[in-house]
């Protein structure tokens, strides 16, 4: 059957495997550790002023990480932080 080609046709391209955010700085920090950069300190500058530079392109970290959005990250950061400092009290 063919198709109409007056018709647009759509699709959808999977992006990397919707690679998660938290397995995107976990393998960015190890990148970071493993050329003995401070990955908190470099991680930090990059989502603060977008520049890639700040992280090593050592294991492919630099465009990883370029694959999230910068509010994501810090997203991600603050809902970990939050879900291991900040837990309710046990209910005894």
């Amino acid at each position: 059957m063919m198709k109409k080609l007056e018709n647009t046709q759509y699709f959808k391209i999977q992006s990397d495997q919707e690679i998660k955010v938290g397995e995107v700085l976990q393998l960015v920090y190890q990148a970071m550790t493993e050329k003995g950069y401070d990955p908190v300190n470099q991680i930090v500058g990059y989502i603060m002023s977008g520049d890639p530079t700040y992280i090593t392109s050592h294991k492919g970290a630099r465009s990883l990480i370029m694959k999230v959005e910068r509010d994501e990250l810090v997203e991600e950061l603050l809902r970990v932080y939050v879900e291991q400092t900040m837990k309710a009290p046990d209910k005894k």
